[in-house]
């Protein structure tokens, strides 16, 4: 497994390994090289072409740690630090989470984090260190101009909660 921290600071990429000959391929989905945690739940999604989910966080101290993979089609996923002493504070890392890629990320506890499926659907696998806790969740807007995330295309759905969190209204 290859583990590489990105740009921002405990948020890191995973590629595992693959194994592939003329029955399929084989690969350690999880294992020892990615930095500690004790998951407690593996939660699952399931969605079609165009939704974007996301980008969500538990506030502090319920925050989750994750690690998200995409078992089946393709995901833009997209992480912001919401730390504010971080030299990353509200900067955001993006990757392409595929079902052929088999890349992870490991996401901290002070993250938002969200999605939106590139292929006809997606199944999404992500293990998190915490039990939700409902009065703490929270988000960001998808499309809030202090963030400025190039997403690949104009999300088809999005949940109504998701596309009211409120601006940043940063200056």
């Amino acid at each position: 497994m290859l583990v590489e921290e990105t740009f921002i600071e405990g948020l890191f990429i995973c590629t595992p390994r693959v194994f592939s000959d003329d029955r399929g391929h084989f690969f350690e989905a999880f294992n020892e090289s990615i930095p500690s945690r004790e998951w407690v739940q593996d939660n699952q999604s399931y969605s079609i072409g165009g939704v974007l989910r996301g980008l969500h966080y538990q506030k502090q101290p319920h925050g989750q740690s994750k690690l998200v993979r995409c078992l089946e089609g393709a995901i833009f996923d997209v992480v912001v630090d919401l730390r504010p002493t971080s030299p990353t504070y509200l900067q955001h890392f993006s990757a392409e989470l595929s079902s052929h890629n088999n890349k992870m990320l490991l996401i901290g506890p002070e993250f938002a984090h969200g999605f939106l499926v590139l292929s006809e659907c997606a199944r999404v696998l992500y293990k998190v260190d915490k039990s939700r806790v409902p009065e703490s969740e929270s988000g960001l807007r998808f499309d809030d101009p202090a963030l400025n995330i190039k997403w690949p295309h104009v999300p088809s759905r999005i949940n109504e909660r998701d596309a009211k969190w409120p601006l940043l209204n940063r200056k």
